[in-house]
């Protein structure tokens, strides 16, 4: 690129190179050979799908690589940066600067890794570590890119063989832009909504519930003023989200509620809510355990896929949730024990031949060899992989928690019938996580092929590589046979 040199002493050519993390002869070879053009299907993120509609052009680095990024927002505090140069109303310019003077600090965060794989693709920068001595010519060089069609949303998405893009959705969502999206022919890659029904649940707060409960009755055209009446809504706007090509649910849960609340006590504690009421935390707890059991219904019902995302520790700072609101960087990671109201939650629906194909996310490392037997106790024979144990999220989705994972995978369940990896970004830049991880997935079969684990047999590894880093996922989504990307079976 034509920026500036890189900071005195350090080496390009060994840091972050072809063969960054593929150690051995057989990595590299799938890596390049079958890994490495593989198309991507980003079947969880947090993209606005209102910057794909309108095929958004960012105004500059910092907007495209800053806004919203509660990871880089967290690492910048920690070195010390004000708020004002994160969240705050400092010059876009100064913003990015107060980044560049972070980056040197990063050695050994996987931030540093991501920062430099995002600006090598789609950007071309592959000759310059970020720092304060070159953050001029990296702002310069990317914003001349940044001014052409190949670098607006869509652009970027192009570049970067993205085939399908689920983003998460409300239930009370028009789904506007999903339409907009749909009705373009130009758009090669497909954007379906995913439905996150998390706040028709988050009774803890009144006011906040019976707000959103006539929003969502307005969406569903319908008064909500009984339990039935919800739920009734609720299939409604369901129905209408598969209509616009939706197949998968979310969940976001601190733990798992136990003990679901029957008809009787449902309809009991929507009642004392809907008056304003607050419940104590055992009933509230009842009752999100009964919406999670109507949610799940829902999805066996159309043949959607059921995503868990369990153990986030949200907003523990009061302070800076006052000044700054939820999603801004200082969630954290929960300890409460959810196993076994997961497993009787799983053995109701198996017991009812209603339990969907559903992915299990965990937060807390501690719980992987837990999740990974338990998904082992519901495969029933009826798909491969029904049950999957999810890609290291979040805070884990870095080379030590991707490791775990899969090596949790791989020792208690099959490695070979994973569905991969996911962005869960706002970020069009994030799509080199898929890289980061296939590299990985590479690295771990090719040492054991050198170490003599598994054959050192080329096509027999590259059919797992390319079956984890794409066709499994083609094949397990609903949505799959609408594109030509993995066959049944």
């Amino acid at each position: 690129m034509a920026a500036s040199s890189p900071t005195q002493g350090s080496d390009v050519t060994t840091f972050l190179s072809l063969d960054f993390l593929l150690d051995t002869p057989q990595a590299q070879r799938l890596y390049h050979e079958v890994a490495a053009n593989l198309p991507i299907i980003d079947y969880h993120c947090h993209l606005d799908p209102a910057l794909i509609a309108r095929d958004h052009r960012f105004a500059d680095l910092a907007e495209i690589w800053l806004g919203g990024d509660h990871y880089k927002w967290r690492a910048m505090r920690s070195n010390g940066v004000p708020e004002r140069l994160i969240t705050g109303n400092a010059s876009p310019r100064d913003k990015f600067n107060a980044w560049a003077a972070t980056v040197p600090s990063l050695l050994r965060n996987p931030l540093y890794h991501w920062t430099h794989l995002e600006l090598r693709r789609p950007f071309g920068i592959t000759d310059t570590i970020l720092s304060p001595a070159t953050a001029d010519g990296i702002w310069e060089a990317c914003h001349a890119r940044l001014a052409t069609p190949a670098f607006s949303a869509r652009g970027i998405m192009t570049q970067m063989q993205v085939e399908v893009v689920c983003t998460t959705d409300d239930p009370a969502d028009t789904l506007e832009h999903h339409r907009v999206i749909a009705a373009d022919a130009t758009l090669k890659t497909r954007v379906l909504p995913t439905w996150r029904p998390d706040r028709a649940m988050a009774i803890a707060d009144p006011v906040a519930w019976n707000a959103y409960l006539d929003r969502m009755g307005a969406a569903a055209d319908r008064d909500i003023a009984t339990f039935s009446d919800l739920l009734a809504a609720l299939a409604t706007r369901h129905t209408f989200f598969h209509a616009q090509g939706c197949r998968l649910s979310d969940h976001g849960l601190e733990g798992f509620p136990a003990d679901p609340a029957d008809d009787r006590e449902a309809a009991a504690i929507f009642a004392a809510v809907r008056r304003g009421e607050r419940v104590d935390e055992g009933r509230s707890e009842r009752f999100q355990a009964r919406m999670m059991d109507e949610f799940a219904l829902l999805d066996h019902a159309r043949g959607w896929v059921q995503q868990l995302h369990i153990g986030a520790l949200r907003n523990p700072n009061p302070r800076m949730l006052r000044n700054l609101g939820p999603d801004t960087g200082f969630d954290a990671i929960a300890a409460r024990d959810f196993i076994a109201p997961l497993a009787a939650f799983l053995g109701r629906l198996d017991g009812e031949g209603k339990l969907p194909k559903t992915i299990i996310y965990n937060l807390n490392p501690r719980d992987n060899e837990a999740i990974a037997v338990l998904c082992g106790s519901f495969q029933d024979g009826s798909v491969a992989g029904k049950m999957q144990f999810g890609s290291g999220w979040w805070f884990l989705d870095q080379l030590d928690g991707m490791t775990r994972q899969m090596e949790s995978l791989s020792q208690l369940g099959l490695l070979s019938r994973f569905v991969g990896m996911l962005t869960d970004s706002r970020s069009f830049l994030s799509y080199t996580r898929h890289e980061y991880f296939r590299r990985l997935l590479c690295r771990i079969l090719g040492r054991d092929m050198a170490a003599g684990m598994v054959p050192d047999d080329h096509a027999l590894v590259a059919g797992l590589i390319r079956n984890v880093s794409h066709d499994n996922a083609a094949r397990y989504f609903p949505f799959a046979a609408s594109w030509s990307g993995g066959s049944e079976g």
